[in-house]
């Protein structure tokens, strides 16, 4: 299936329970999330103590070829300092194998937001980020535009329609058919029964 590629969406909700790295003031976070060579920077969030929250989508364009090299997705906390960009609060790492392997059979696969651990430098963890996926092949968008295609050239042919008194007097037609079946059973249940 060469030249089928793929789009990954990735929700980040949000974030609690993670470590508070500033020793003075507030913490500013924001997520560095890879996925393959791709790598999007979230908005900073004014967390409140353990707690940021984001609310972003970011949008991953893979061709099939990036999907061998495609094993996951990490997502890496920081904490903005004063003079810095960037101390590192934790990661977490989301596998994609099963994801991408069920979103090509299916044409598409969504895992609502759900918590992941943050791993800290030490391998310890401490709080979880939520994040949702969604991944459609662009296979799937083809035959999607196939069908409204289809439609638009059914459309364009320009039949006549049945008008909407035939259509009355077929259904009228129906039910009376089959009211006279019905009549004709009750009739000879009564004649098998006397």
């Amino acid at each position: 299936m060469k030249g089928v590629g793929g789009t990954l969406e990735v929700l980040l909700v949000n974030a609690q329970g993670i470590r508070h790295t500033n020793i003075i003031g507030r913490p500013a976070y924001y997520v560095l999330i890879e996925c393959g060579a791709h790598i999007f920077r979230s908005k900073i969030s004014t967390g409140k103590d353990e707690k940021a929250c984001w609310n972003e989508k970011f949008t991953f364009e893979l061709p099939f070829s990036d999907w061998k090299n495609l094993t996951h997705l990490k997502f890496r906390i920081m904490d903005t300092e004063l003079f810095t960009d960037g101390g590192f609060v934790g990661d977490s790492i989301i596998y994609l194998g099963g994801i991408v392997r069920e979103g090509y059979e299916r044409g598409t696969i969504e895992i609502k937001p759900a918590p992941y651990n943050v791993v800290l430098e030490d391998d310890t963890y401490k709080g979880q980020i939520k994040v949702g996926i969604k991944f459609t092949t662009n296979l799937s968008i083809q035959k999607d535009m196939h069908i409204i295609d289809t439609m638009e050239e059914i459309a364009k042919e320009n039949k006549p329609r049945k008008s909407m008194c035939s259509s009355i007097i077929n259904l009228w037609r129906f039910l009376r058919s089959r009211s006279l079946v019905l009549c004709k059973r009750k009739d000879y249940r009564k004649q098998k029964n006397n």
